[in-house]
C-alpha cells in the first residue's frame, strides 16, 4: 500500500467523516483517477512531436499514453479527422496514489514562483489544472526534452461537491492558494 493512500485510510477518511457529517461510510469522498493530458499543435506538421510527447508522458506518469486524434475536420486548422492531435494516460490505483505524492510533494514545489492552484474545482468532484512545461518532473532528462510542451492534470473524486472534493485534495497534500 502506497504512502498516500495508507494516510488517505488512517487520517483522512476519519477528517472527512467529521466535518461534513457522512452517515454512511460510502459517502465518503475518495481519489478515484488522474488523468494527465498533453495537446500538441505542432503535430499537425511535424509527426515526431508526438512520439516524443508520448515517450515524456510514459516517463512522467509510469504508463503507456494513448494518442489522441481529432474527431471532427477544421479547415481553418488544416485539421483532418483522424489525425494525431495529443496524447494521454489515466492512472487508478497504486500508480495514481504515487502520482499524487510525487506530484505534491516533488513537483509543486519545483514550480517557478509557485504560490499554490487556484481553489476553483468543476462543481461536480473533479479538479483541472494546467502546467505550462514539462520540466519540473524529475523523472524527465532535461538534455533530452527537445521543447517545452505544457500540460493538463484532471483529478477525478468521488465527491458530490466542489467544497468536498478540495477538502480531500488539500488533506491529500495537493497545495492551494492561502486566501486573505
Amino acid at each position: 500500500m502506497s504512502r498516500l493512500k495508507k494516510k488517505y485510510e488512517e487520517e483522512v477518511k476519519k477528517s472527512l467523516k467529521e466535518k461534513f457529517a457522512y452517515s454512511n461510510p460510502m459517502n465518503i469522498p475518495e481519489l478515484k483517477k488522474i488523468v494527465i493530458s498533453m495537446g500538441i499543435a505542432e503535430a499537425l506538421k511535424d509527426k515526431n512531436v508526438i512520439q516524443d510527447c508520448v515517450k515524456e508522458l510514459a516517463l512522467i506518469s509510469g504508463q503507456k499514453p494513448v494518442v489522441t486524434r481529432a474527431k471532427k475536420s477544421v479547415a481553418n486548422f488544416k485539421l483532418r479527422e483522424g489525425q494525431a492531435v495529443g496524447a494521454k494516460v489515466t492512472l487508478r490505483g497504486k500508480r495514481m496514489y504515487d502520482f499524487f505524492d510525487r506530484f505534491s510533494n516533488i513537483v509543486c514545489p519545483r514550480i517557478r514562483d509557485f504560490r499554490g492552484f487556484p481553489k476553483k474545482g468543476d462543481k461536480r468532484g473533479s479538479y483541472s489544472l494546467g502546467l505550462s512545461d514539462q520540466q519540473m518532473f524529475p523523472e524527465l532528462n532535461l538534455d533530452e526534452v527537445k521543447r517545452d510542451q505544457g500540460m493538463n492534470i484532471t483529478f477525478v473524486t468521488t465527491a458530490k461537491k466542489e467544497e468536498e472534493c478540495l477538502e480531500l485534495l488539500t488533506q491529500l497534500g495537493l497545495p492551494y492558494k492561502r486566501e486573505n
